[in-house]
């Protein structure tokens, strides 16, 4: 059913998207689709959730820098490509129009940025970062800048800008700015 959906979701959009169309070509009847997905909404969700728990290999080349940037690249590879992009960007873009697919698409990257937090954690390890970074933030810092061009302005997306918002968000954790700092770094900002 997901492989139907992505595959109708990419050459349809969201407006186009059915759930007869997808019945169709799944080959399971629109009465199961129904009862299970409740309709197109819940197949955008299902597929955000499947997409979720397939492995995303990390980077560890020992270097927090190297394996952030080799992640934001990873990201630009996906959305750039003419092959692969279509598919993720049309499933993101249904989701936002969805409550279902909302609510999904937050998991999906809740997930995503629980998964990335390793690199950051391996770095406090090494002692690279302050003990107590968030690693979920580092990695959502890294990768928020390419999404916001990706959905929400719709600037090109290239490669300078997947390294330089890797460079920044590994700044700003080698600063502090993502541990829970009793020395009152965040305290600072918020003046």
């Amino acid at each position: 059913m997901v492989a139907a959906t992505l595959a109708e979701v990419t050459e349809k959009g969201y407006d186009g998207l059915t759930a007869e169309a997808v019945a169709a070509r799944s080959g399971v009847h629109k009465a199961t689709l129904y009862r299970r997905w409740g309709g197109v909404d819940g197949l955008v969700a299902d597929a955000l959730t499947a997409s979720a728990d397939q492995p995303w290999p990390l980077p560890d080349t020992g270097d927090l820098q190297e394996d952030l940037r080799r992640i934001t690249q990873e990201v630009f590879t996906v959305f750039t490509d003419p092959e692969q992009g279509p598919t993720p960007t049309a499933l993101i873009s249904a989701a936002q129009r969805s409550d279902l697919g909302a609510t999904a698409l937050r998991e999906f990257f809740a997930t995503r940025h629980r998964q990335a937090a390793e690199v950051a954690e391996r770095a406090v390890a090494r002692g690279e970062l302050p003990a107590g970074t968030d690693g979920t933030e580092v990695a959502r810092a890294a990768t928020a800048p390419l999404y916001y061009r990706l959905f929400v302005t719709g600037e090109p997306l290239d490669a300078r800008t997947a390294e330089r918002a890797a460079d920044a968000a590994a700044l700003a954790a080698r600063a502090g700015l993502f541990a829970s700092d009793p020395a009152g770094t965040t305290a600072k900002i918020d003046k």
